[in-house]
């Protein structure tokens, strides 16, 4: 087998015990990158030499006994939004492409110190703002699925990726289903944590606005919930830089296996093969020794997901319509215009209001898993969209904003969910969604380790085109 079919978890281990180096995972990483990435457009930069020196660092510190890390030798790719020391945090715009960075993220250092290798950096819908990956910086992100498929975004170059076996973990940022949806349009698994779970800090950029601290994370994704686990025991490490970061345990008290599964939430027109694939998550749950009852509907969603859009893109909202019509991209002006009838001008009343009906929400969410700890539903309420599907006419942009109910409201009242591949029908991923009380984690993995063993297991994808 190669190396860039490995895991995480199978590299660091391999790596430790000097079955193979970590400059071999990476010629190997970079071998892969050559042939793939061109079809792909996922890895939108990334310098060969800096690969190989960082891999050498790990196999020296291993040889003179320092210790290689768990995440040692691991190729991990970082999305375009993050600081990463001698390249640019572009977030998808010609605006920013020579705002180089010099130092890193909290995130990246902790893959570094944990011995992961940085293969590159990928790519983002501009401000990432959109769930499809293009820009006019670096171009569209395809899908290694199929071809006009969206591999979903922001985070889409992340999600293809490790899809297309270019690093076994990505990094990427969630504030309105960004590390879900993308891991799902791509048939991996994607995990948003909990606000203030991971450290987070751009020296390079101006600190983001309220409404979008409350909600945005980093989070993992990978093809195995095991290096789901492993990622985030590394990206969950503090940082004095960020002073909301939360030292939470990462293992919760004990909780009853019970867990609630809703396959139309907020009355959703939920699609059959999300329902049987909800269905069969369900089932597995059962058969290793879960409790599941059905429930027709969860807390406040759809009216989480209305004043999501005012915390996301009202605060700040005049300023980011400036840049983008500078810009000239058309998704993201497509994505604001969207949304600008209802949050254009927002004022501090209606800003302040939102943060009220936010704390009501999640005093709803939270005592919803007193009674059930774990929740299944969908990640989206369709099957990942045709690409570019967001650039049509009203009824398309509506149809895409519904479909994505579960993924804003949970991002609004700030809960832990991973995206759960669950398979590949006629080309097309599906997967559902776990979803937990903050900084529960732990049981988002726990259920979704349970729905993974006996069943689907992603393993890297070859494009088809």
């Amino acid at each position: 087998m190669n190396h860039w079919e490995l895991g995480a978890t199978e590299i660091a281990a391999g790596v430790r015990s000097g079955d193979f180096s970590a400059e071999e995972v990476a010629r190997s990483a970079l071998a892969r990158l050559e042939s793939v990435n061109p079809a792909l457009n996922a890895i939108v930069d990334f310098q060969a030499e800096r690969v190989l020196a960082a891999a050498r660092a790990v196999d020296t510190a291993r040889a003179a006994g320092r210790g290689a890390g768990v995440l040692a030798g691991v190729p991990v790719t970082i999305k375009v939004v993050a600081d990463e020391a001698g390249f640019a945090t572009t977030n998808g715009l010609r605006l920013q492409r020579d705002q180089i960075a010099t130092e890193d993220n909290p995130l990246v250092s902790h893959f570094k110190a944990a011995g992961a290798v940085p293969l590159g950096r990928t790519n983002t819908p501009s401000f990432s703002l959109r769930w499809f990956t293009s820009n006019r910086l670096y171009g569209s992100t395809r899908n290694p699925h199929r071809a006009g498929l969206t591999p979903g975004g922001s985070s889409g170059g992340a999600s293809a990726a490790v899809a297309a076996g270019l690093g076994a973990i990505g990094h990427g940022t969630d504030i309105a289903g960004s590390v879900r949806y993308p891991a799902y349009a791509c048939g991996v698994h994607g995990l948003r944590p909990t606000p203030g779970r991971i450290s987070y800090f751009n020296a390079s950029s101006p600190v983001r606005g309220i409404g979008q601290q409350f909600m945005s994370v980093s989070g993992p994704i990978a093809r195995s919930v095991a290096d789901l686990r492993l990622a985030l025991e590394v990206m969950a490490q503090g940082d004095a830089r960020d002073p909301v970061w939360v030292p939470a345990p990462l293992r919760g008290p004990a909780t009853p296996r019970l867990a609630a599964l809703c396959t139309h939430p907020a009355g959703m027109d939920t699609d059959p093969c999300v329902v049987r694939a909800l269905e069969e998550a369900a089932q597995r749950l059962r058969d290793r020794g879960w409790r599941v009852s059905r429930v027709d509907d969860v807390p406040p969603l759809r009216e989480a997901a209305i004043e999501h859009v005012y915390l996301w893109m009202g605060d700040g909202f005049d300023s980011r319509w400036a840049k983008a019509l500078k810009e000239e991209d058309p998704g993201a002006l497509a994505a604001l215009a969207g949304q600008r009838k209802q949050v254009a001008g927002m004022d501090a009343a209606t800003f302040s209001d939102a943060r009220t009906r936010r704390m009501t929400m999640l005093r709803e969410w939270q005592l919803f898993f007193e009674d059930y700890p774990v929740l299944l539903m969908p990640v989206s309420g369709e099957l990942p969209f045709p690409d570019e599907l967001d650039m049509g006419d009203e009824a398309a942009y509506r149809r895409v904003w519904e479909a994505q109910v579960p993924l804003m409201g949970t991002a609004f009242v700030g809960v832990p969910g991973v995206s759960v591949a669950t398979g590949v029908e006629d080309g097309v991923p599906v997967g559902v969604q776990v979803v937990a009380g903050r900084f529960r984690e732990d049981l988002c993995l726990d259920a979704a380790a349970d729905i993974e063993a006996d069943g689907f297991k992603p393993r890297v994808v070859d494009p088809a085109f």
